[in-house]
C-alpha cells in the first residue's frame, strides 16, 4: 500500500491526521481522538524513509539531516492535499500529515460568527484568529480568503508554511507563496509583499516579534491582514501581540495595536451529541471600547467585551 491509498483509507474514516511510525500500525485523529487505523500492517522504517526522500525534494531533506525535521505541501493527482512533518525521533524518522479538505468550507459552513465577513469588507486592519493546535484556524483563515475572492476585487498575498488550502481565481488575484521554496522566512516575505501592491496579506502564523511588528505597520498602512496567533482568548491574544511587538515602549506597542487592529476571533473544536466536532468561537471586535482599553493598558477588562458563537 503507497501512501495515497493509505491516506484515501484515512479519509474513509473522517481523519484529521495521519501519523506514521516506525514499527508501528499507521495510526489517524478522528473527532480529537488518535486510534490505529484497523487491519493494517506495521509501517516499515523504509516506506518512510522513501517518502521523505520523495516528497521533500534535496533541499527539505537537507533541513532533515540538518535540524531533524522538515515540513512540505503533498499534492496527489485526485486533488487531495496534505501538510507533511517529517523528523527523527528514538526509533527512527517518523512523519505527521494534515489532511487538508479538497474544497474550502464557507464562513458559514464552519460557524463562524456572521460579523466576520462584514468586518472584512473595507480590507483594512488586524484579523487576528487564535487557538490550541488542531483547533482549525487555517481553515478560518482559508474560508476568509475564500470569501474575500468571492466579492471583492483585490489583490491577496498568502504567505504560508507550507501551502495548504489552493485558490482559484475569483474576484481577486490571488498568489500563494510557500516559506522555505518561495522566501525565506515570514519577515523577508512580508518585506516583498508590501512592494507587491497588496490589498490583503494572509500570514500563516505571527512566530516572532519582528513578524508582529511588520504586521502590525502593514495593518496600519492601509492594509488588511489575516493571521493565526496560539491563544486561548482574545484577552490573551492582545497580551501576546503586545509582548512580541516589543517590551521596550510598551506605550507605543500598546497604541500601535490598539490602532491596527480589527477584531480578534478565538476558537476551538468541541464534540457534537451525535457525534463529529464542530467549532465554538468568540469574536472581539476593536471598538472605541476595546481600542480605549488596549491603550490604557487594561487588557484584563477586554473579556467582558467579548461576544460568543457556541458550536453548531
Amino acid at each position: 500500500m503507497n501512501l495515497g491509498e493509505i491516506v484515501a483509507l484515512s479519509v474513509k474514516h473522517n481523519a484529521s491526521d495521519l501519523h506514521l511510525c516506525p514499527g508501528q500500525v499507521p495510526n489517524i485523529r478522528t473527532d480529537g481522538l488518535i486510534r490505529p487505523l484497523e487491519y493494517q500492517p506495521p509501517v516499515a522504517p523504509a516506506f518512510i524513509t522513501g517518502c521523505a526522500l520523495h516528497y521533500l525534494g534535496r533541499p527539505g531533506n537537507r533541513s532533515l539531516i540538518r535540524s531533524g525535521q522538515a515540513d512540505c505541501a503533498i499534492a496527489f493527482e485526485d486533488g487531495s492535499r496534505l501538510r507533511a512533518h517529517f523528523f527523527m525521533q528514538h526509533f527512527g524518522m517518523s512523519a505527521s500529515f494534515r489532511l487538508i479538505r479538497q474544497h474550502c468550507q464557507s464562513l458559514a459552513q464552519l460557524g463562524v460568527p456572521s460579523a466576520v465577513g462584514q468586518l472584512l469588507a473595507p480590507m483594512r486592519g488586524l484579523m487576528l484568529v487564535t487557538g490550541p493546535a488542531g483547533s482549525g484556524k487555517s481553515s478560518s483563515l482559508a474560508a476568509m480568503i475564500d470569501d474575500l475572492n468571492q466579492h471583492r476585487q483585490a489583490h491577496i498575498i498568502t504567505l504560508e508554511d507550507p501551502i495548504e488550502h489552493l485558490h482559484r481565481p475569483g474576484r481577486c488575484l490571488v498568489q500563494q507563496r510557500e516559506i522555505g521554496r518561495h522566501c525565506t522566512d515570514f519577515r523577508v516575505g512580508i518585506h516583498g509583499a508590501l512592494r507587491e501592491d497588496p490589498d490583503v496579506i494572509m500570514l500563516g502564523e505571527l512566530r516572532d516579534g519582528q513578524t508582529i511588528r511588520l504586521a502590525l505597520n502593514a495593518a496600519e498602512t492601509g492594509h488588511l491582514v489575516l493571521a493565526t496567533l496560539h491563544a486561548d482568548h482574545p484577552a490573551q491574544a492582545v497580551d501576546r501581540l503586545i509582548e512580541g511587538a516589543g517590551a521596550r515602549e510598551p506605550a507605543f506597542v500598546r497604541s500601535q495595536v490598539a490602532a491596527g487592529l480589527l477584531a480578534v476571533m478565538s476558537q476551538k473544536l468541541v464534540g457534537r451529541p451525535e457525534g463529529g466536532r464542530c467549532g465554538e468561537f468568540e469574536l472581539m471586535v476593536a471598538t472605541p471600547a476595546v481600542r480605549n482599553l488596549i491603550r490604557e493598558g487594561k487588557s484584563h477588562l477586554l473579556a467582558g467585551l467579548t461576544h460568543g458563537n457556541p458550536g453548531q
